[in-house]
């Protein structure tokens, strides 16, 4: 561990230690040549010769150095000094979400809104960039004094572009995703997750999961449905837990696929509380990063691959069984018939070549939506589903499963009552009454087939939208794009068919897909007042988000710059941030030690530590030499805002006894004798009184006298204490306040006298 006042790299002085985790530790340091404090991450000493963390330790650098976002801790520098491999960061004055949350308990739904959609900003932005957090939780993520958010820690990130997967599940068990659980491949998703956990917390004040040890609660991850928040606080938005149930998905293609679509959600919700987005099934200290040990890992897999789906043979299938949709969804399958399961018989089904039952499945589907809602579903992909194959049954939901099971036996038995009717009017099978009725039965039956009950696209994906229908059998489907502020870009918001109608299988079918907003020019609002930007920004269409940051250029409360910048080109209704500044930040610095400096090298030491110099005096001193500080105006060490004045003293050295003289000065004075007025008549003096003052700089001394007939007079005064016999005097004449001593004669005598 590093102790306050050393120096890296000549330039990072240790001030104190702020934190640590489970790789490294992070003191608070002054960076002397920006003169500015910064936070610098160091990895613990035990951790230095092993390759594995020193590796791990260089991959959050590169990660952290590559994004640039509000929402994320600013990463300055990455070096390494005499063996100690260390990160300087952007230091960020305030407390972790885990401290905010036990400090103030459970966040309101605006606070705990407006906190989400500033993690998942900062999430967006680091997917865009290949960057996968894994290790999101309150403990990573810091509250400034200003109520921003700054991710941060980003010790186990990795590129989202890697194929390969994680050897040892990372991230804190309280938090971690099912898959990293698992130990299996990670990515944007699992992020989602974790925020989705965290949301939890930030809403209830405490985790879903709890257990004795690692391996009970990563269990309970991949097993366990969490408890809904409204059971705990029935005040939380019913939108908002839908978010949560949504991005906390056990399966990563049920949860929101991108951070983009969770922020979407989550400003609807913050517009409109009511709103109803997606329906899905369904207190702890710090939780530290951890790396767990094979053992773990294979723990876990083998508790998960031991839950084994048990389905009793004489168990019954209810007339309203809720069935998972691609989205989550829960929605009862009306009309099924009480069906005992025999599991001999379901499986022997599976195997036929023609599944025939007595059973019937009557699918009655759900009122069609409209537009705006977004029907979020993975697009489909062969390769996912066998990747999905690949990972243990147990990733399969055991409702899922049944309606499965049951879908396929009565998708079978549609199926094969259709062709046998389809061949039976072909074939003549049916044949009753005359030709005539024969002929019409046929043809009826003929239209009947060709035509298909219409699909419900909106909501969806275009491309899944399209192999829906493809799918179904439509083979005349065309997509047009337009602009639309209320679905997300790439999905549909209208089709020309309404849902369940009869459609001929070639009509043309036309889908409606959001191109998204419509782009528009970010004003530019540098300089402005914050809340006169606001108002600009917000008439041009925009969503507007602050940040605040020092600036030594623009005013406090006034805006630096936006983020796009202005002038650019962005969607309507997109996110613009307002940069607001704080003013010029007021750093503090120590007053040095000026005692024994001279004044020169005093004003120097003062100059480099950005303070000035105040009032320099003299004054004798039998200690000091001459030339040398005695003492200064505030004490050394102490801490002052940059640009404070500190006031010294000089010494004179010893003082000297010297001989004091008194100057008794007497001046004759004479008016001019040719001076004429305007008239051109003499002017006369006499009578007239003249004030005569003399002045040695130091000392001055007046007396007022009277002129004579002549338009002469004398003045006598004394000068006393002075160090010289040999001093220099000015005499000025006033008469009637006027200075007439350039016109007036004057004759100085003067004598000393010592005192």
């Amino acid at each position: 561990m590093l102790k306050p006042g050393m120096i890296l790299c000549d330039r990072y002085e240790i001030l104190e230690v702020v934190g640590a985790g489970g790789m490294s530790i992070v003191y608070k340091a002054k960076d002397h040549r920006l003169n500015r404090n910064v936070a610098i991450k160091m990895l613990k000493p035990e951790f230095v010769n092993d390759k594995t963390f020193v590796t791990k330790f260089r991959i959050e650098a590169q990660a952290s150095a590559g994004l640039a976002h509000p929402n994320i801790v600013n990463v300055y520098d990455v070096t390494e000094d005499d063996g100690i491999y260390f990160i300087v960061m952007e230091l960020v004055e305030g407390i972790t979400l885990k401290e905010y949350i036990h400090e103030n308990g459970r966040l309101s739904m605006d606070k705990a809104i407006d906190f989400s959609i500033q993690i998942a900003s900062a999430l967006e932005t680091a997917h865009e960039n290949h960057i996968i957090h894994r290790d999101i939780k309150p403990q990573n993520i810091l509250v400034n004094k200003n109520g921003n958010l700054k991710v941060t820690d980003f010790g186990i990130a990795k590129a989202a572009s890697s194929n390969t997967l994680t050897s040892g599940a990372m991230g804190s068990v309280h938090y971690i995703s099912p898959e990293q659980a698992r130990g299996g491949y990670s990515d944007e998703r699992s992020d989602i997750y974790s925020l989705g956990i965290t949301m939890y917390e930030m809403v209830t004040g405490r985790v879903p999961f709890e257990g004795d040890n690692n391996v009970s609660v990563a269990l309970m991850h991949i097993q366990n449905e969490m408890v809904s928040p409204r059971e705990y606080y029935p005040d939380i938005y019913a939108s908002f837990e839908k978010i949560i149930l949504k991005a906390t998905q056990k399966k990563p293609e049920r949860r929101y696929l991108t951070a983009s679509a969770l922020i979407a959600d989550l400003k609807r919700v913050q517009n409109n509380p009511n709103i109803d987005i997606v329906v899905a099934p369904s207190s702890v200290t710090n939780s530290p990063t951890q790396e767990w040990s094979k053992e773990e890992i294979e723990a876990v897999r083998n508790a998960a691959s031991a839950k084994q789906i048990q389905q009793p043979q004489n168990a019954f299938f209810n007339t309203n069984v809720p069935v998972q949709n691609e989205m989550g969804e829960m929605r009862p399958i009306q009309g099924i018939s009480t069906i005992p399961v025999n599991n001999q018989r379901i499986n022997a089904l599976f195997e036929e070549e023609d599944p025939w039952g007595d059973e019937e499945d009557d699918y009655v589907p759900e009122p069609p939506r409209r537009g705006g809602n977004v029907k979020k579903i993975q697009d489909y992909d062969e390769e996912d589903d066998y990747d999905d194959y690949d990972n243990s049954e147990d990733d399969i939901d055991p409702n899922l499963k049944k309606a499965v099971i049951v879908g396929a036996v009565a998708t079978a038995v549609i199926l094969a009552i259709v062709v046998m009717v389809v061949l039976g009017k072909v074939l003549g099978w049916f044949k009753f009454g005359d030709k005539k009725t024969t002929q019409s039965s046929t043809v009826s039956a003929s239209e009947e087939v060709a035509e298909i009950p219409m699909e419900d696209v909106i909501g969806i994906s275009e491309e899944a939208a399209i192999k829906i229908l493809k799918d179904a059998g439509f083979t005349n489907v065309q997509s047009v794009h337009e602009n639309n502020t209320e679905t997300q870009e790439g999905y549909v918001f209208e089709q020309n068919i309404v849902k369940g109608t009869p459609t001929a299988a070639d009509a043309e079918i036309i889908i409606k897909v959001s191109a998204g907003a419509e782009e528009k020019q970010i004003p530019d609002v540098k300089n402005y007042e914050d809340a006169q930007a606001v108002t600009i920004l917000q008439e041009a269409g925009f969503t507007v988000t602050h940040a605040y940051e020092y600036s030594e250029d623009v005013d406090k409360d006034k805006v630096v710059r936006t983020e796009p910048e202005g002038g650019s080109m962005a969607k309507e209704g997109s996110k613009v941030t307002l940069v607001v500044s704080n003013g010029k930040e007021e750093k503090n610095v120590e007053v040095p030690n000026l005692t024994g400096y001279t004044q020169a090298e005093a004003e120097n030491a003062l100059a480099s530590k950005k303070l000035t110099t105040g009032n320099v005096t003299h004054e004798n001193s039998d200690n000091v030499a001459e030339g040398y500080v005695i003492r200064q105006s505030v004490k050394s060490g102490t801490e002052v805002p940059e640009g404070s004045s500190v006031d010294f003293v000089i010494s004179d050295g010893p003082e000297e006894k010297a001989v004091s003289y008194t100057a008794d000065i007497k001046v004759d004075i004479s008016a001019p004798t040719n001076e004429v007025d305007a008239e051109g008549n003499p002017v006369s003096y006499a009578g007239r009184s003249a004030t005569v003052r003399v002045s040695n700089g130091a000392a001055t001394q007046e007396q007022t006298v009277t002129l004579n007939t002549e338009g002469k007079a004398s003045a006598n005064v004394s000068i006393g204490n002075l160090s010289t016999n040999n001093e220099n005097f000015t005499y000025t004449i006033f008469i009637d306040g006027n200075d007439v001593s350039a016109s007036f004669g004057k004759t100085p005598s003067i004598t000393y006298r010592e005192n």
